[in-house]
C-alpha cells in the first residue's frame, strides 16, 4: 500500500502571463443606461489571464507545506449497486447528436459477481437501488415542479410581446429540454447527481471509475495504486463513448484506491498518448518540483471527514456582500488558508457587518493569476489554501456567525490548459466544447462550452449541486453571464437598450436554456440558495423566474454603476452631474433585483486603480497618518469614498457588494507573483520576481486608530448596520425629491430614512429644506462628517428636526437640517 506525501513548497515557474488588467483599455467596460436596462457600450473585460496551453503556478504552498499529509482511506463498509437499464433517445432539433437505440450494455470488466456493473452512457443514466437514491434533505420539494406556462413576462414587461416569437421558441427549446431529461434521465433531479455516476464510485467491492472521452481510442486508469502501469486496469468503451472500469478490493478487503494516491486517465487520442486528470476529480494538486498538477483520489475515512455542525442561515431580505479571495486576504505576503481565513477573516466580515461573504477562485485552476477564472478542475476546491475539509470546516464556521456563503462559480468558460484541464481531454477540440473559432475566447484565451451537448449539460448542472450538495454553498455568483448568453460575447457591442439586441440571431439560446435549467434545478431543490448573474447587457427577463419565462436569476450585477463612477473619477467636481448619477443607480427593470457596488475586484489590478486611488492618488503614501497634516486631495478623497459608498447602497439595487479591503481604501493594487516573460514577437514583459508583496491585503490599516484608513472602514461598518437596522435597500417605498445640479444636492427617501447628499465642494447649506413623506421629529443616524468617521465633526447629533406641513419638492412634509459641504447625513423619525 502507498500514501502520497506531498511536503515542500511549489517552484517558481518557468514562464508565466502578464497581468493584463481586463485584457485592455477601460473603453471596454465604459457605457452608459437607456431605457428600464443597463445598457453598456462594451462589457467589463474581466481579470483574464493570457495563457498558454499548459497555465502555470507562479509560486504557491502545497498542501503539506501547511503541515498536512494525505493518507491512506480506512477500509470501508460503504457498498453500492445498479442495475443496467436502456433507453430510447429522441432526436430533437436543438443540436444535440442523434442517436440509434439503445441496447443494454454491461462493462467486460471482470468484477466480483456480488458488484453490479452498470455502464452511463451520454445521454442515458441509469436507474439506481434504494441505497444509492438521493437523501432527502429536511426543507427540500421530493421533486422539481414541471414547467410553468413562461407567459408572465409579457404581462410585467408589455413591450416584450414584439418579441414573443424570439421568447416562446426559448421557452419551448426549455420545456423540450425538460422533457427529455425526464424521459431518458428520470428527471432533473437525477440528471444532475452525474458526480454519483462518473468519476471514482466507492462500493463494498471496490472503486469503479468512469469517464466520458469519445475521441478516445484506448484508455487506462494509471496512478500510484498501480505504479502508473499501463496495463493493468485497461478501460472498456461502450458506443457512447463512456470508458469504464472497476477495481476489486485488495484481498483482505482494503480499498484498492488510496485515499491522498495520484490518479490519471491515460489515453490513445487524435492527438497522441496523453495522460489526464480525471474531468470529475474532486482534488488536485502540483506536487513540489512538477509543472502539472496531479488528480488525488480523495476520501478519507470516516473518522477523518469533516462533519458540519451549524445549519444553513436563511436567505437575508437584503444582501450585503463581502467579495474575497482566500488566498490573498493575509496581510501577510504569501498565500492564505482555509483555516486562516475561517479564523481572521470570517470574524471581521461579521463584526462589519456584512450577512454573506462571496469567495473567488474556489474551483482548482492551475493559473493563480488567471484571479480563478481559468478552471481546470471544475469538481475540486483549490489545493493552494488547503484541503477540501478545510474549506467545509470555513464554511460551516461561517454558517454559525450567520453569514451566507457564495462562490464565485465559473461555468462560462474553461482554461485552455491541455495538460491539467479539460481543453482537448479526448484529443479533440470539441469535447465539451465547440470546435473551431467558436470555442475561442480571444480575449480571455479560454475555451467556450457546448450548452448544446447532452453530457455538458450533465457536467455542468452537476458540477452547481455538487459545491451546494457536498460543501453546503448557499448560491452562487455566476461569472460571465454576458459572455455565455451571446455568440459574440458582449464584444465590440453597443448595448443600447433595443430589445432586438437581446432577442436576435446573435443570442446563444442554448446557453439560455442552460442558465434556465440550472436556476430551476437550484431554487427547486435548495430553496434558500441565491444566484447572482454577472450580465453587463441588460438582458430583460435574467431575474424574472424561470416558470414565468424568465431567466430565473435573484439577482444581477448592476454593472453600470462602476463605470460611471469612474467617469466621473476623470471629472472635475463642478463637472459632476446629480441627475446622471441618480438616473444610472436607479436605472434597472421593474421586479428584476440588483446587487449594487461602487467598484469592482477589476479595478483593484495592476494597470487599473480603485477609487480611493483615483480620489487620492500617490498623497495615500504619505498624507494618512492623523499625526500629520493632512492634504486637500486627502480631506477630498475619504470625504467622496464614503459618500459614493453609500450613495450606491442607497439608490443601487436590493444588494451591496464591496471587495475585501475596498471598504477602508485599500492603497495597494493586486499584483500576482509572476516572472519576466518572453513573448513570441520579442517583447519582454517584466515581472516581480515572484513577489507577493502586492497580492494581500493590509486589513492593519483599516483598523490602526492613528490613520485614516480607519475613519473609511469605520463608516463601512456603520453604513452596514444602518441596514441592518432599517433595511432600507428593500424597502418598496423610494422617492427621489431634489437632483439640484447648481446646489450638487440629492436628497431621496428610502424606506423610512430620508438622505441628503452635498456634494459641492465648497458650499454648506444653513437652514436647508429637504421634504419628507412622514410628519414628526427627526434624528440623525448616520453622518459621515462624524470625526470616527475621519470627518470634521460638524453636525449636533443633539439637535431635533421638527417636520413642517405644506408642500416642498412634492413632498406633504419637510423638515430644515444643516448640510455641510461634500458630506452625508442621514435622518429618521425619532421614536422616543
Amino acid at each position: 500500500m502507498m500514501t502520497f506525501a506531498l511536503v515542500g513548497t511549489r517552484f517558481p515557474a518557468l514562464r508565466t502571463s502578464p497581468i493584463n488588467a481586463r485584457s485592455g483599455s477601460r473603453s471596454l467596460r465604459r457605457g452608459s443606461s437607456v431605457r428600464l436596462d443597463y445598457v453598456r457600450r462594451n462589457p467589463t473585460t474581466k481579470a483574464r489571464i493570457s495563457g498558454t496551453s499548459h497555465d502555470i503556478d507562479p509560486v504557491s504552498s502545497t498542501v503539506a507545506a501547511m503541515g498536512k499529509v494525505l493518507v491512506l482511506a480506512a477500509e470501508s463498509d460503504d457498498s453500492s449497486s445498479s442495475t443496467d437499464t436502456s433507453s430510447n433517445i429522441e432526436a430533437i432539433s436543438s443540436g444535440l447528436e442523434l442517436l440509434p437505440e439503445t441496447t443494454d450494455l454491461v462493462s467486460e470488466e471482470k468484477v466480483d459477481p456480488e458488484e453490479e456493473q452498470t455502464i452511463v452512457a451520454p445521454h442515458i443514466i441509469s436507474e439506481v437501488s434504494n441505497d444509492e437514491e438521493n437523501v432527502e434533505v429536511e426543507g427540500q420539494p421530493k421533486s422539481i415542479p414541471p414547467p410553468g406556462s413562461g407567459q408572465r413576462i409579457y404581462e410585467i414587461d408589455p413591450t416584450l410581446r414584439g418579441f414573443s416569437g424570439h421568447l416562446d421558441y426559448r421557452y419551448s427549446h426549455y420545456k423540450k429540454m425538460r422533457e427529455m431529461i425526464d424521459q431518458n434521465e428520470g428527471g432533473l433531479d437525477k440528471f444532475s447527481c452525474g458526480y454519483e455516476k462518473f468519476g471514482f464510485q466507492r462500493s463494498k467491492n471496490g472503486i469503479t471509475y468512469r469517464e466520458w472521452a469519445p475521441g478516445a481510442e484506448w484508455a487506462t486508469l494509471i496512478g500510484d495504486f498501480n505504479n502508473w502501469n499501463p496495463h493493468a486496469n485497461v478501460m472498456t468503451k461502450n458506443e457512447y463513448g463512456v470508458w469504464e472500469v472497476f477495481v476489486p478490493n485488495n484481498a483482505y478487503g482494503s480499498p484498492p484506491i488510496p485515499h491522498g494516491s495520484r490518479v490519471k486517465i491515460r489515453m490513445d487520442t487524435p492527438s497522441g498518448i496523453k495522460d489526464s486528470i480525471p474531468a470529475w476529480i474532486k482534488f488536485s494538486v502540483q506536487a513540489p518540483h512538477e509543472i502539472p498538477y496531479n488528480g488525488i483520489y480523495y476520501d478519507p475515512p470516516e473518522e477523518e471527514r469533516y462533519v458540519f455542525k451549524h445549519p444553513l442561515p436563511k436567505a437575508p431580505k437584503s444582501l450585503r456582500i463581502y467579495e474575497s479571495h482566500v488566498g490573498m486576504s493575509s496581510p501577510e505576503g504569501k498565500i492564505n488558508t482555509y483555516v486562516s481565513f475561517r479564523d481572521d477573516v470570517l470574524p471581521r466580515i461579521k463584526r462589519l457587518g456584512y450577512n454573506a461573504v462571496q469567495i473567488m477562485a474556489i474551483q482548482e485552476h492551475s493559473n493563480y493569476a488567471s484571479f480563478g477564472y481559468h478552471v481546470t478542475n471544475f469538481f475540486a476546491p483549490s489545493s493552494r489554501f488547503g484541503t477540501p475539509d478545510e474549506l467545509k470546516s470555513l464554511i460551516d464556521r461561517a454558517h454559525e456567525l450567520g453569514l451566507l456563503v457564495l462562490m464565485d462559480i465559473v461555468h462560462s468558460h474553461a482554461s485552455n490548459n491541455v495538460l491539467d484541464g479539460l481543453n482537448q481531454f479526448d484529443g479533440t477540440d470539441s469535447h465539451y466544447f465547440h470546435s473551431g473559432s467558436r470555442g475561442f475566447h480571444w480575449i480571455w484565451d479560454s475555451r467556450l462550452f457546448n450548452y448544446g451537448c447532452w453530457e455538458v449539460l450533465r457536467f455542468l448542472l452537476s458540477n452547481a449541486r455538487w459545491w451546494l450538495e457536498e460543501y453546503k454553498f448557499d448560491g452562487f455568483r455566476f461569472d460571465g453571464v454576458t459572455s455565455m448568453m451571446y455568440t459574440h460575447h458582449g464584444l465590440g457591442v453597443g448595448f443600447t437598450g433595443n430589445y432586438n439586441e437581446y432577442f436576435g440571431y446573435a443570442a446563444d439560446v442554448d446557453a439560455v436554456v442552460y442558465l434556465m435549467l440550472v436556476n430551476d434545478m437550484i431554487h427547486a431543490l435548495f430553496p434558500e440558495a441565491v444566484t447572482i448573474g454577472e450580465d453587463v447587457s441588460g438582458m430583460p427577463t435574467f431575474c424574472i423566474p424561470v416558470e414565468d419565462g424568465g431567466v430565473g436569476f435573484d439577482y444581477r450585477l448592476h454593472m453600470a454603476i462602476p463605470d460611471k463612477w469612474i467617469e466621473f473619477m476623470e471629472l472635475k467636481d463642478e463637472d459632476w452631474k446629480m441627475g446622471d448619477i441618480v438616473h444610472t443607480l436607479t436605472n434597472r427593470r421593474w421586479l428584476e433585483k440588483c446587487v449594487a457596488y461602487a467598484e469592482s475586484h477589476d479595478q483593484a489590478l495592476v494597470g487599473d486603480k480603485t477609487l480611493a486611488f483615483w480620489l487620492m492618488d500617490k498623497d495615500m503614501y504619505g498624507f494618512m497618518a492623523l499625526d500629520r497634516p493632512s492634504t486637500p486631495r486627502i480631506d477630498r478623497g475619504i470625504a467622496l469614498h464614503k459618500m459614493i459608498r453609500l450613495l450606491t447602497m442607497g439608490l443601487g439595487g436590493e444588494g451591496y457588494l464591496n471587495f475585501m479591503g475596498n471598504e477602508f481604501g485599500h492603497p495597494e493594487w493586486i499584483d500576482f507573483p509572476r516572472g519576466e516573460q518572453h513573448l513570441p514577437n520579442g517583447v519582454i514583459v517584466p515581472g516581480n520576481n515572484f513577489s507577493f508583496d502586492k497580492c494581500r491585503r493590509m486589513f492593519d490599516l483599516g483598523d490602526a486608530e492613528y490613520l485614516r484608513y480607519r475613519g473609511m472602514q469605520e463608516f463601512d461598518q456603520a453604513m452596514q448596520h444602518l441596514e441592518e437596522k432599517y433595511e432600507f435597500m428593500t424597502s418598496e417605498h423610494q422617492y427621489i425629491s431634489r437632483k439640484d445640479e447648481g446646489d450638487k444636492m440629492i436628497v431621496f427617501e428610502r424606506g423610512d430614512l430620508v438622505f441628503v447628499f452635498n456634494f459641492h465642494w465648497t458650499n454648506s447649506y444653513v437652514n436647508y429644506r429637504v421634504g419628507c413623506l412622514k410628519s414628526g421629529k427627526y434624528k440623525v443616524v448616520l453622518d459621515s462628517d462624524d470625526k470616527l468617521f475621519g470627518g470634521f465633526d460638524r453636525i449636533d447629533h443633539t439637535a431635533q428636526y421638527f417636520s413642517k406641513e405644506g408642500r416642498h419638492d412634492n413632498r406633504p412634509w419637510s423638515f430644515s437640517v444643516y448640510a455641510p459641504s461634500r458630506t452625508v447625513i442621514v435622518y429618521a423619525l425619532d421614536e422616543d
